[in-house]
């Protein structure tokens, strides 16, 4: 199992990002995408990478507007995956 970071280390590592907010046990990120179809271009990108990582995001689409909640569910916490998996977005919201 993923060890959970340590309030330091997450708020450390949060800094690090584009965009996200540290909100007690999880990240989030919230994107304004050019059009709806851009918003599930992105999701779709996202997913994938996901899915490699065997490491699963909430995902909240309100027509363009896109929220990414991450946590380690299975760790009850934040853990290095998280922010990997935050990075990877970070780049696929940079190329849309």
């Amino acid at each position: 199992m993923a060890e959970i970071l340590n309030d330091q280390q997450a708020d450390e590592a949060v800094t690090k990002l584009s965009g996200w907010t540290r909100d007690g046990v999880a990240i989030e990120r919230t994107a304004k995408l050019p059009s709806f179809p851009a918003a599930i271009a992105a999701v779709d990108k996202v997913a994938e990478l996901a899915e490699a990582a065997d490491h699963h995001p909430d995902i909240d689409i309100r027509w363009r507007t896109v929220t990414f909640r991450l946590s380690t569910h299975s760790a009850g916490g934040l853990t290095k995956k998280d922010f990997a998996l935050a990075s990877q977005i970070d780049e696929v919201l940079g190329g849309m």
